[in-house]
């Protein structure tokens, strides 16, 4: 290649690499976000963008563990990964620190060269302000998705996640 770059699994290696990081505030403490983190009923509620629809079909929660993960679009649009209206990941923890940190690897399942690749995700839990800061960091976007739809997607996820946790933290306990 004329400027000295390497092709693999076509993606030219040396080129910039797509990350996003997205801070979120949760009225719940770190255990109580972490759980959600790690439980597969909490992660087909949360980390699904809105517009779509999750399905966990694997997951098991410890350093190793697989997973497997499908969002379908609630309205057809011809946009999926994997097919015009999914997109299917999997992936491994990489790294589990109770209460503070969640380290994945992903991966769509995609024909599509430009959306191949695997992707870490890091979520970072601290305490703050009576509750968590949430941080995730996408490192490693593939060429053919866009950070602004991955951040957009992110930011609707910790909303979701949000909602989610401070709602059962709040609720009263019988």
């Amino acid at each position: 290649m004329p400027d000295g770059s390497i092709m693999h699994a076509g993606v030219r290696i040396g080129e910039s690499v797509s990350s996003t990081h997205i801070s979120h505030h949760v009225n719940a403490p770190p255990a109580v976000v972490y759980q959600a983190l790690v439980d597969p009923r909490a992660v087909a509620t949360w980390m699904v963008p809105t517009g779509m629809t999750g399905r966990v079909h694997a997951f098991d929660p410890r350093e190793g563990g697989r997973f497997r993960i499908s969002l379908a679009y609630d309205e057809p649009t011809g946009t999926g990964k994997t097919t015009a209206h999914t997109d299917t990941y999997h992936g491994r923890f990489v790294k589990l620190v109770p209460n503070r940190q969640v380290i994945e690897v992903v991966e769509f399942e995609t024909g599509d060269p430009a959306l191949q690749g695997e992707m870490t995700i890091t979520i970072s839990l601290t305490d703050a302000d009576g509750g968590t800061e949430v941080l995730a960091v996408h490192e490693g976007l593939p060429p053919g998705l866009s950070p602004a739809d991955n951040e957009a997607g992110w930011r609707s996820s910790l909303g979701k996640l949000a909602a989610l946790v401070g709602a059962s933290h709040n609720s009263p306990k019988s």
